[in-house]
């Protein structure tokens, strides 16, 4: 997800991803998963200024679940060869068409 989030996002796609986030965290279905998530987003907030900012911090908490599940660690330098959206070709778009509505890609999950 954030590696197509946009290069330079707007502050209100910065708020619907941090919102995105903590509401994972709270709905998760596991309660003692969801409470974890929750603890592990108040020590490291989610990062939403660019996609690289916003990849590198995904990948580093996903790392600490890694860790305290006795997991391998994931090399977040390699995101972009190891991650595919099945989106093809198709460029990352905004959060909105030209008329307000929401972008197809945004639809999707791309």
């Amino acid at each position: 997800m954030t590696l197509r989030y946009p290069e330079s996002p707007t502050p209100d796609e910065r708020a619907a991803l941090k919102s995105y986030f903590l509401l994972q965290a709270r709905l998760y279905p596991c309660g003692e998963c969801a409470e974890e998530f929750m603890q592990l987003l108040k020590k490291n907030p989610p990062q939403t200024s660019s996609r690289k900012v916003a990849s590198l911090w995904l990948c580093h908490v996903h790392n600490l679940v890694n860790e305290r599940l006795h997991k391998p660690e994931f090399d977040c330098m390699t995101l972009d060869a190891t991650y595919d959206c099945g989106c093809g070709d198709d460029p990352v778009s905004s959060s909105t068409s030209g008329d307000g509505a929401p972008a197809p890609g945004m639809i999707k999950g791309g």
